[in-house]
């Protein structure tokens, strides 16, 4: 997937862009992202055909400017807190996902969650998440993987429940199912 241009500082298009990046959210609420056009794009968001490209080359790049934002802020709120521990992390992380859920859930449940989950994924393996033991059982990178794809799997699943569970008891959940075990199998360290 290519990725978004560079962001030009004038004001008029930064108001474009941002207008683009919500008409996509929007109309990711209400239909899957292949059902979605550059002109339903530029129409909910009231800018020219051409504008959007001046953005981004395609949908599927505007969707994962979106996700890499989204991506990058939890980790930039999570990863600090790891060192309090998985629980402390896990509060940090939902809090902010229930915090935006609007947005979230049509990420997730809106034809999004691939791209979502390759830019997780993608900034899981540049932090080290999950950091390795070559003597443990389950190789770190692999750990990775289970560990953004469960935990994304985890948060679609809250996300998506009539009667959400709150953000304490889905980080019980996080932690004691995914964390844990995926970190110690890793590591060789026993939770």
């Amino acid at each position: 997937m290519q990725e978004p241009f560079a962001e030009n500082p004038d004001p008029r298009a930064l108001r474009s862009r941002k207008a683009l990046r919500n008409a996509l959210i929007e109309l990711l609420q209400e239909q899957p992202l292949e059902q979605i056009s550059v002109r339903d794009i530029v129409a909910r968001a009231g800018v020219g055909y051409a504008t959007f490209f001046r953005h981004y080359p395609s949908k599927e790049a505007a969707l994962s400017d979106i996700a890499n934002e989204q991506i990058t802020e939890l980790f930039r709120l999570s990863v600090p807190v790891m060192e309090e521990g998985a629980h402390s992390a896990a509060i940090t992380l939902l809090s902010y996902v229930d915090q935006h859920r609007s947005l979230w859930v049509p990420l997730l449940t809106g034809g999004a969650a691939s791209a979502v989950r390759e830019q997780f994924l993608r900034q899981a393996r540049q932090v080290e998440a999950v950091q390795g033991d070559p003597g443990a059982w389950l190789p770190s990178r692999l750990g990775v993987r289970l560990l953004v794809s469960s935990t994304l799997e985890l948060i679609t699943w809250w996300l998506s429940e009539p009667e959400p569970f709150t953000v304490e008891h889905v980080a019980e959940i996080l932690e004691r199912t995914v964390v844990t075990p995926i970190i110690s199998a890793s590591t060789g360290v026993s939770g």
